[in-house]
């Protein structure tokens, strides 16, 4: 049987790779207020956004239940008796935690095992889809994670923002802290280092920002 490829909705991997690769994504849930989404299922990436900005209320992220990863592998085990699930990075959110006690909730006999990507966002996503091709061409569960456990340290990450008032007040933000004292038009740039926020560099200006990110993506 073909091993399945579990993953969370932080991966941000858009539908068509999602469909096309067979993997199953579980969402976590975004709160604003009282009114409570499942990310990518009852909120798009950009009615998010435009909440984020309009909204009076900062939102707030919670992992998904343990009962919502249970219910992914069981119905995966109908098909298959090998899942691989890649979260998001341990050190950012609990949903790897929650992924490997959903096991134990199990109501069918499958060998499912879970992996720490170390990574968010598409570096995460990369990662999966890695690991997804591997599974789709006929690789057993012990090559996929093999797969997927050598592409971990190949992948890298920039991400350039106008502010990281989001992620202090989320508490993610990591030692990227230490440009909170020096934000007058600097434009920073973070990276994840061992899962962790860190910071990677600053520009004075948005377009600069972009230019970096550019020359980033193309070497």
């Amino acid at each position: 049987m073909t091993a399945k490829i579990v993953t969370d909705s932080v991966a941000d991997l858009p539908a068509q790779v999602v469909n096309e690769l067979g993997i199953t994504v579980v969402p976590l849930n975004v709160r604003f207020g009282t009114e409570v989404y499942r990310d990518g299922v009852d909120l798009t990436a950009e009615q998010f956004y435009d909440r984020l900005v309009h909204s009076k209320t900062l939102p707030v992220t919670s992992v998904p239940s343990p009962g919502s990863f249970a219910e992914a592998y069981d119905k995966l085990a109908e098909e298959t008796d090998e899942i691989l699930a890649v979260i998001v990075s341990a050190k950012l959110s609990g949903t790897y935690e929650v992924a490997l006690q959903s096991i134990g909730l199990m109501k069918r006999k499958c060998r499912v095992e879970v992996i720490d990507s170390q990574w968010a966002v598409m570096a995460e996503g990369f990662i999966v889809m890695k690991a997804a091709r591997a599974a789709k061409a006929g690789a057993s569960l012990d090559e996929v994670i093999d797969v997927t456990q050598k592409t971990i340290p190949r992948v890298d990450f920039r991400a350039a923002f106008d502010t990281l008032e989001y992620l202090k007040r989320g508490g993610r933000i990591g030692k990227a802290q230490a440009f909170l004292g020096s934000m007058l038009n600097i434009n920073p740039i973070i990276t994840l280092k061992g899962g962790v926020v860190e910071p990677a560099g600053r520009t004075r200006s948005r377009a600069k920002a972009i230019d970096y990110l550019y020359t980033f993506a193309m070497s």
